[in-house]
């Protein structure tokens, strides 16, 4: 017996729309690429309210075929287009978003994003995963890249992730580590430790040049003998060493241009660092060591294993975690007051220390720019401000010894 038969008065329907036998609705339509759709509903006030949508989504531009394009699709649509990354911080940003974004909230459609999702996933990151703000903020970078991405292929209005960051820092009071160069103290401790240490004497070479040159870690372990002049007392910087250990790439070692047209430089080699040059000749010269590794044609580099292999950061890095514990427990025997200690660092906090010397003796802003190879003078002057702040801390502290030194004196009886 149909509806008719039944007595049920049925519905006035507007084009494209259908009762269904079941008694649900339908509407069909079709869209400006004359693609035909269908979308369905258990009343017609739910199917009228999807029109709207539809109609609006119209009005704006808004791809009807954004209600099945996820995360994960935009994503690969964006890393076939991206371009003027390094390849190497192109290839961090797949990694990172490979390992958390893209098995679960990468699955998500866009049409269906909300702010809210993006904050609690961000809070998943921090809260369950224990992730490093640093991590999450490179995470952030790309998601948030994917999804302006989407606005402007008018798959959505707006970006649900635009602010959601800041938000998290506020509320979970995180901060990026603000790097800390080693004082005068703790430089000339890392620095002698090494040098009458023999367990440690093999790696003074290569940190004593990094604090003397203030180059990149790339740079450092890229170096070969024919980029330095010990006669004229010069390092030439044309390209970087760059180390892969990603889990879906493998190891793998590459040699790039620096990391900007500022970074192919020329810098001036201080005793220091020419002693640490020769330094290392006569190393490998007396243990028979020497390069073994050609690296997109690159060859005859520097700083090596004992294999004949470049040195990589990672290496370096655990290097320094073993000196930086060996250094502190033999100053704490020692039972001084007051020692002075090597804080946790990495291999790039050398450079920032070798700024920060260079700031503090007064050398030219435009002279560290060029040294360090950054192209926008900012990068410098921040680091400038920050090692100009410390240096006015210190003056104000002997002045104000200085003072109170006066006033004990004032204060004695005549």
């Amino acid at each position: 017996m149909t509806r008719k038969q039944k007595g049920i008065t049925a519905p006035l329907l507007h084009k494209g729309e259908q009762q269904r036998p079941n008694g649900t609705f339908a509407f069909r339509w079709t869209d400006t690429e004359r693609k035909r759709h269908v979308l369905y509903a258990e009343t017609l006030d739910e199917l009228r309210e999807k029109e709207r949508t539809i109609t609006k989504d119209q009005l704006d531009r808004i791809k009807t075929e954004a209600r099945y394009v996820t995360v994960n699709d935009m994503y690969e649509l964006w890393r076939q287009l991206k371009r003027g990354l390094k390849d190497n911080t192109f290839q961090n940003y797949q990694y990172m978003y490979s390992m958390y974004v893209q098995p679960s909230f990468g699955k998500k459609r866009i049409s269906t994003l909300v702010k809210s999702d993006v904050k609690r996933f961000y809070n998943t990151l921090a809260d369950e995963r224990n992730l490093a703000i640093s991590t999450i903020d490179t995470i952030h970078t790309v998601l948030h890249q994917v999804l302006d991405m989407a606005v402007d292929d008018a798959y959505i209005r707006i970006n649900p992730s635009h602010n959601v960051l800041k938000e998290l820092k506020q509320s979970h009071g995180l901060t990026t580590e603000k790097r800390r160069a080693l004082t005068q103290a703790q430089q000339d401790l890392f620095l002698d430790y090494l040098q009458r240490t023999p367990q440690y004497l093999h790696w003074y070479p290569v940190f004593a040049v990094m604090l003397g040159t203030g180059m990149r870690v790339g740079e450092a372990v890229g170096l070969r003998w024919c980029d330095i002049d010990l006669v004229e007392e010069t390092i030439s910087i044309n390209h970087t060493l760059i180390y892969y250990n990603h889990a879906t790439n493998g190891c793998y070692c590459n040699v790039h241009s620096p990391k900007t047209k500022a970074g192919i430089r020329s810098i001036p080699m201080l005793g220091i660092v020419k002693d640490a040059f020769l330094t290392e000749q006569r190393y490998q010269e007396e243990n028979g060591i020497r390069c073994e590794a050609t690296i997109d044609g690159y060859t005859d580099f520097i700083f090596v294993n004992r294999f004949g292999q470049p040195q990589h950061q990672g290496t370096l890095n655990k290097a320094l975690r073993r000196i930086i514990r060996d250094c502190n427990d033999e100053v704490l025997q020692q039972g001084k007051r007051n020692p002075v200690l090597l804080p946790p660092f990495s291999c790039h906090i050398l450079r920032h220390t070798f700024t920060t010397r260079m700031c503090e003796a007064g050398v030219n802003i435009k002279v560290i720019q060029d040294t360090l190879g950054h192209a926008d003078v900012s990068t410098t002057l921040n680091i400038y401000a920050d090692a100009t702040r410390d240096m006015k801390k210190n003056a104000f502290a002997g002045f104000e010894n200085y003072l109170k030194a006066q006033g004990r004196a004032h204060l004695k009886p005549t």
